[in-house]
């Protein structure tokens, strides 16, 4: 019997809890496909779904096998990808995703970095959020993400925890630009841009948490995915953002007094890393501390430098 086909059945089966619109999603006519189930099911020992003439509903055999069919399942597929593109001759690409916010230098020397080093290997950056990195990156969609912490996701190994210590940036005609630093209570009452949650749940939560564990509760949180918008907001002076300095006309970068808040952002891949993922990996961390700015978690924030053009996050 092949089991992994017969899983893949028993997965679609699983998902749609009727036979007939299972069949038609898997091109088939039904009596075949109740056929192949019951097979399955004789070949484990168990009944794995309760039919009646109303509905189709698993049984407790059933659900407990349907997140490990769904792994065998997406295991076999990534290995039959895996095969076709040795084929294709393409085996050597790399699939890496990025922050939507990461800095244009930033992105830029670490794709020349890894190019320069790495001729012969194909790299596919992108652009993605930390819930989708870890949604693409067990799916097998993704080689390498760098995500943000904290992550709530088994199943991933992660590279060395970098923190960055954002400050706030400030409308050039803000009361609060005339100051060298800004506490986080002196925001109070303005409107926050962030990140949506969807994208970056942990950024999103720790950050207000944060905010209010200082004195600052904005009046409202306005959400953008790119540095672009965002600016935009602040230029307009509808809210203040956080994050590292932007060098752009009518917008100041301030500080914040004690460095109350930690961005927290490592390298994730899933299972083994291969020699070029474990090289990139090595490679982003080196470029996050020595372009972006980042320092080792757990240790001391760094004296602010003014950094080269558009190096740092928002930038």
């Amino acid at each position: 019997m092949d089991l992994v086909r017969h899983l893949r059945y028993f997965v679609v089966i699983a998902e749609e809890l009727h036979f007939g619109n299972a069949a038609a999603r898997l091109g088939m006519a039904q009596p075949p496909l109740s056929q192949r189930v019951k097979r399955l099911e004789d070949e484990l020992g168990v009944r794995l779904f309760d039919r009646t003439s109303r509905q189709v509903r698993l049984t407790g055999a059933g659900r407990l096998l349907l997140p490990e069919a769904r792994e065998l399942v997406a295991r076999a597929e990534r290995i039959r990808e895996l095969m076709a593109r040795t084929v294709r001759g393409d085996t050597t690409s790399l699939r890496a995703a990025v922050p939507p916010d990461l800095g244009a230098s930033v992105l830029a020397a670490l794709i020349a970095r890894f190019r320069s080093g790495n001729p012969d290997v194909r790299l596919i950056p992108t652009e993605m959020g930390t819930s989708d990195q870890v949604d693409a990156l067990l799916g097998g969609e993704l080689d390498l993400g760098v995500l943000r912490h904290p992550v709530a996701a088994s199943g991933l190994g992660f590279g060395p925890v970098l923190v960055q210590h954002p400050g706030v940036l400030l409308r050039e005609e803000d009361e609060l630009a005339t100051l060298a630093t800004v506490h986080l209570a002196d925001l109070a009452g303005r409107e926050l841009v962030l990140p949506p949650r969807a994208l970056e749940p942990g950024l999103h939560d720790e950050t207000l948490a944060g905010c209010r564990r200082h004195g600052f509760v904005p009046a409202e949180v306005r959400h953008a995915v790119h540095g672009q918008f965002t600016i935009g907001l602040v230029l307009a002076g509808t809210a203040v953002a956080l994050g590292q300095r932007a060098d752009v006309p009518g917008v100041v970068w301030r500080p914040l007094v004690g460095s109350p808040l930690a961005w927290r952002i490592s390298t994730a891949w899933r299972g083994e890393p291969s020699e070029h993922v474990a090289g990139f990996a090595d490679l982003t961390t080196r470029v996050l501390r020595d372009d972006a700015g980042m320092s080792d978690e757990g240790a001391p924030p760094r004296t602010w430098v003014a950094p080269r053009p558009a190096t740092g996050f928002l930038s």
